[in-house]
Formats: C-alpha cells, structure tokens, sequence
C-alpha cells in the first residue's frame, strides 16, 4: 500500500515540508477547496496542485473530495446539470493524470462529532461522538459546526434543504445515488478512474437525515446496482468501525475488489453509538488495526492508504482531527504493520 497524507492546501499549517519528512510517505490526498460543489475544477487549478505537490517529492494520488452537490443528491432542480459538470471534473482529472476520486454522499452534513477536543486519559484529546448529546442538538441553531461541513450554506437556505430531507428516505436517496453513478460511471470508465465512496460517518442517521452507506449489506446493494469496477469504495475503518454492529472484515470480503482507498484510525466504544477516537494502537482502540491490515494485505489490496484522524498531542493545535504530530505516528505504526507482513510472506514464499 502506499503511504499517503492529507493536505489541505496552502493553509494547512502541516506544510508540505513537514509531510515529506514522515518516513516512507509517498502519497498527498487533497482538493481544491475554493471550487465551489457542483461548478468544474478547471484543467489547470489541478495541474498547479499536482505540480506542486510533485516539486516536494511526492504524488497527487487521491483526490479528497470532488464534493457531490446537494441537488443531486435530493434528485431536484439542476441535477443533471450539475452531474455534467461532475464527468467534465473526472474528465479534466485524468487528463492531469488523478485517477481515484475519493467522494460521500451523505446528506447536507459530512463527519459530525459532538466534542472536538475531548480529554484523554493520557493527556491528550481528540474527537468525539455521544449520541445522547446529539439528539438534542439543533443543527439550525448554530451552535454545532465543525470542519468537515460545507458552511456556505446561511441559515435559511440550511433550513430549506433540511426540510426537503424530510421527504426523502433511505430508498429515495439511495436511488438518487445509482441515478448519479450510473450517468458518471461510465465517464470514469472512459478515463480509467476508480470511484470510492467513503462510507457515512458516523454509519447511521443523524438529525432526522437518511444515511445510507452503512455497512456489508449496503455495499452489496451498491455493487449489485452499479457492478462496474470503477464503482469502487473508500474502506474507512474508524466510520464503519464507528458501530460495533459492523465486522469490518466481512466488509473486506464484500469489497475486496472494489476497495480503491484506505482511511486508517482507530475509535473507542463509549456506549451505545457512542465513540471516541484514538491513537492508531491496538492497545488504546476497540478496533483491530493489526488484524485489519493484515486482511488488506493478504487479499492483495495494494491502493493508497493514509492515518485518518488523530489526536491533539505535545500541545499541538489546528485543524481538529488534522494535526501533523498524531498522524505522522500513525503512519509510522502502519508502515511498521505493513513492513512486517510484507517481510513474513517474502520469508514464506523463500521457504515453499
């Protein structure tokens, strides 16, 4: 797998420099982040952030996220429109030579956490989710925001699309979503991109909202939909891992062939759709990060990978989630995983 990163941009305050330094770091996730969802991201806005990326070293490897626009997934007003602009943004990635496209559909709202800086036991603090808190959460009211939503929307124009929700369901939005892949897909096929949609995070509704990317039983439905090989995913082992309900290696199983990228971190279980996320070790998560990797490994899933989420450590401050110091650790523990799997089948193959 290749060890990748998330950038976002000029303003990040882990710099490019800083990343490069990370041993083994081959890959930059990151996007254009001033387009905004539903225009097309000019030819050459991304050729600059690819060369730029190249000149410290490393590849654009992923893109993270070509956002999908609210009309789209409500199945209403420019939709059709607005996917044509989609293909063109596909369509001018591969040409810059992009080739996976890292992308949700969840509605109105991505990552929602309750706590950005919750404590730790050993001191530092990290992101956390209890649902006894969110339910009484008003997200009209402004007092919830966090970095992961799409905050152009003023409070009307929010109310609008959230009363719109009520009237679509699951079925309803997961049809709107086999609409869009099945007018895309076949431009990704054209230009040799792999689609991979991150799964909902957390897996389950929130506010009121359909989330229908879950878990197994919603990807087999996917692929049984859109069987394509460019419809692929994102496996996210702290969103699917977000529920104790999901085995994320049967997820695995289902996927194997259709995972196109790999978001790493670990999450504890506090209650009942309840969590909090951790360091990357086994020792400190409820999730089996080893046995995970060894899983991808052994089923050949070489794809770009990157440590999702870390923690605040050493008095770091900064894009909650998107510290420099706690993900570079959680490379370093993945590529020792990896390193050491790669190492025992080499041994293996040498002595059959």
């Amino acid at each position: 797998m290749e060890m990748s990163f998330r950038w976002y941009g000029k303003e990040d305050p882990v710099t490019l420099e800083n990343i490069r330094q990370i041993p083994q770091m081959k890959g930059i996730v990151s996007a254009i982040y001033d387009i905004p969802a539903g225009e097309v991201w000019p030819y050459e806005d991304i050729v600059e952030l690819r060369d730029q990326i190249a000149a410290h070293g490393m590849r654009l490897n992923v893109i993270e996220s070509v956002p999908v626009h609210e009309g789209i997934k409500m199945g209403r007003g420019r939709r059709d429109e607005l996917i044509e602009n989609y293909k063109e943004t596909i369509r001018n990635l591969s040409k810059a030579g992009i080739k996976t496209v890292c992308y949700n559909f969840m509605p109105v709202f991505d990552w929602t956490r309750i706590e950005l800086d919750a404590p730790l036991e050993d001191g530092s603090n990290s992101l956390k989710y209890d649902e006894s808190l969110i339910k009484d959460i008003n997200p009209l009211s402004g007092e919830l925001t966090l970095p992961g939503w799409d905050l152009s929307y003023q409070t009307d124009d929010l109310k609008e699309i959230m009363d719109a929700y009520q009237d679509i369901d699951e079925n309803q939005l997961f049809e709107n979503l086999i609409y869009f892949l099945q007018r895309i897909i076949p431009v990704a096929e054209e230009e040799d991109v792999l689609m991979a949609i991150h799964p909902d995070d957390p897996p389950w509704s929130i506010f009121g909202l359909p989330r229908i990317i879950t878990g197994a039983e919603a990807l087999r439905k996917l692929f049984k939909a859109v069987p394509s090989k460019n419809n692929g995913i994102t496996f996210c082992t702290g969103s699917y891992g977000a529920s104790s309900e999901n085995d994320l290696f049967e997820i695995i199983d289902v996927a194997k062939e259709r995972i196109y990228f790999v978001h790493a971190r670990n999450v504890k279980w506090t209650g009942e759709r309840s969590f909090q996320e951790t360091s990357h070790s086994i020792h400190d998560g409820s999730l089996d990060m080893v046995g995970i990797i060894e899983k991808l490994v052994k089923e050949g899933i070489n794809v770009p990978i990157r440590p999702d989420h870390g923690r605040m450590i050493w008095g770091e401050t900064g894009r909650p989630g998107y510290g420099l110091y706690d993900r570079a650790l959680g490379a370093t523990y993945l590529n020792g995983i990896i390193d050491t799997l790669r190492n025992q089948n080499e041994i293996q193959e040498e002595t059959t």
